[in-house]
């Protein structure tokens, strides 16, 4: 090999060299460096190539520097370092791209104007160190230094030369960033890949700065080289040995990111080493670092049941509720334990599966099933009642007519049966009114027509409207309403209310009773109205079917026929108001109802 060296031709003069430990350490891993730069570049692409051009620069400083070190003569020297500074201009160059890449930024350097910006002081460089002796501007002079165990290349620097060194540490310093903000937010898993990356980024810099600062094992020796050798090897190690870009762990950080599960891995001592982006939500923490490594006692507060199971060191679920800023989260904790060789320590996985929209969509539809079962069992009962009571009473006044049209009965008879042609038209009446006011409110698109309206008008025209009825009974009706009373919601509707429970009292009260009817402010958001009278009451059974919204109908006092639908119709109609009604009553001493209208739009 020696031979071979010291046969080589440099221009006008015969190559020698004098080889020394350094220059063989040098030339013989840039030799591997170049071997190892040309199988990448032949068989990677993407980001790995990148690795590969930066190999290859490397191994040409590495290569020329090592014959350096080995050279005699100051012409010899100086032909060397014209072929050393095509790797050393290139190789920031490529490194910086390499970390381009790797930080996802490659977009930048597709732009031409970029790849000029970073190319232009590396090509001027190159031109001013072959063309040094016309200028010196790179190195003022060029001389060997001959003191040491081997002849050195010693060198004056001149103003290029700190130029370029200069654009060497900004791109060292711009690669070395995008590779610490990468890292700083990848997987606990890649850790040792990582950690190797970023100790090869600061070799060179290290070197480098002792070289600038004259801390040299020899002097007049850059440790540069031999520092971007090592970097590079373990870029290549990273690359290699822990499969730093492979398909399997770059599938794998992207499956655990878009799985909508969260999951975590427990050590033995049920320390979190490892857990998916979509963890997160379940906990207060938002950095790596407040996650990782704490027990998950601390990251899940409270949840002493979950502690408890993970004791038992057993599989299984168990469902948990926790609590963070985002909200509340239903979860099932499906625990997985590993150790199936019993020679490991144990190691845990839980994977929570938010249950939340679940069983709210259980809850919702459940509350459907149950309201859609109310409204088939009062679509029956009102089947029933049109099938009853609405064709008993048309079907008596039909033959009534009749036998009145043929003389079938006098004039004397027929004022017999009036009164109770009369209560019969009139309760088919009000039945209708309801039925058709309710099925008009439950069809699909169907609005509430909101207003402002006088109450106390419409609470007058009701009660003279119930007068007769009322006075059939001498039962005495009570307005003590002393101002005038504005309120907001659906007229119609308001008047159904107040029309059934004035006719629910009046169907309640013996002979001789009294209904009271008042309203007033409540406060700046609702008027107040109560009917009162002291009728026979409601027993405390059907008050609390009331209130479930179930039908409940009963005779009144005299007799008189009920369906239960008139309550059912002002429990509906007030809720769609935004209003509130309230039932107290007793057995025998009579009815409270209280109504809560809405003054404005709630």
């Amino acid at each position: 090999m020696f031979e071979l060296l010291n046969n080589l031709q440099v221009p006008n003069c015969q190559m020698d060299f004098s080889f020394n430990v350094y220059a063989l350490t040098l030339i013989f891993f840039g030799s591997i460096t170049l071997l190892l730069s040309l199988y990448i570049l032949n068989n990677e692409t993407g980001t790995v190539k990148w690795v590969g051009v930066m190999l290859l620069s490397n191994s040409i400083w590495a290569v020329a520097y090592g014959l350096e070190l080995g050279s005699t003569t100051l012409e010899q020297m100086k032909f060397l370092i014209n072929i050393e500074y095509v790797g050393i201009v290139s190789l920031p160059v490529n490194w910086f791209i390499f970390c381009i890449n790797l930080a996802g930024k490659e977009k930048w350097i597709k732009n031409t104007g970029n790849k000029l910006l970073i190319s232009i002081v590396p090509v001027i460089t190159l031109l001013l160190v072959w063309t040094n002796d016309l200028h010196h501007l790179h190195y003022h002079s060029l001389s060997v230094d001959t003191s040491g165990n081997f002849p050195v290349l010693k060198i004056v620097r001149g103003v290029s030369y700190y130029l370029f060194t200069t654009y060497f540490y900004i791109l060292l310093c711009i690669g070395n960033f995008l590779l610490i903000k990468k890292f700083s937010k990848s997987d606990a898993v890649y850790r040792k890949q990582n950690r190797i990356i970023i100790t090869g980024a600061l070799l060179p810099w290290v070197a480098n700065f002792c070289y600038l600062l004259g801390l040299r094992p020899i002097a007049n020796v850059d440790a540069t080289p031999f520092a971007f050798l090592i970097s590079s090897t373990l870029v290549f190690i990273a690359i290699y040995r822990f499969e730093l870009f492979d398909t399997l762990p770059i599938a794998r950080e992207k499956v655990l990111e878009l799985m909508q599960d969260g999951f975590i891995v427990l050590d033995h001592q049920n320390k979190i080493i490892d857990y998916n982006p979509a963890f997160k939500k379940y906990t207060c923490a938002r950095q790596s670092g407040e996650i990782v490594g704490k027990n998950i006692k601390e990251i899940l507060p409270g949840q002493h049941e979950l502690i408890q199971f993970l004791d038992l060191h057993q599989s299984g679920k168990i469902e948990l509720i926790v609590e963070t800023t985002d909200g509340t989260f239903d979860l099932e904790a499906d625990v997985s334990i590993l150790n199936e060789n019993k020679l490991n320590r144990n190691v845990t996985i839980i994977k929570f599966q938010d249950l939340t929209n679940l069983r709210q969509e259980a809850l919702k539809s459940k509350q459907q099933a149950e309201e859609l079962q109310k409204l088939n069992q009062l679509k029956d009962r009102i089947f029933s009642i049109m099938a009853h009571d609405l064709r008993g009473p048309l079907l008596n006044l039909a033959e009534v007519l009749k036998m009145t049209s043929d003389d079938t009965i006098s004039a004397e008879e027929f004022k017999i049966l009036s009164p109770n042609l009369t209560k019969d038209i009139s309760y088919t009446t009000d039945l209708l009114e309801n039925i058709l006011h309710w099925s008009r409110s439950q069809l699909k698109g169907y609005g509430i027509n909101r207003d402002y309206f006088d109450l106390e008008k419409l609470i007058l025209s009701e009660i003279n409207y119930h007068l007769k009825s009322a006075n059939s009974k001498k039962i005495e009706i009570i307005e003590d309403i002393s101002v005038e009373i504005i309120a907001f919601a659906d007229l119609l509707m308001m008047q159904m209310v107040i029309r059934n429970l004035i006719s629910n009292a009046i169907k309640f009260c013996h002979i001789d009773c009294f209904i009271k009817i008042t309203a007033s402010y409540i406060d700046k958001d609702y008027v107040g109205v109560s009917i009162r009278d002291n009728g026979v009451g409601i027993a405390q059974k059907n008050i609390q079917r009331i209130f479930n919204g179930e039908n409940v109908s009963s005779r009144g006092t005299q007799n008189e026929k009920g369906t239960g639908i008139g309550l059912m119709v002002c429990w509906d109609f007030m809720a769609r108001n935004d209003g509130v009604i309230t039932i107290k009553s007793e057995e025998g001493k009579g009815t409270l109802f209280n109504l809560k209208i809405p003054r404005h739009s709630i």
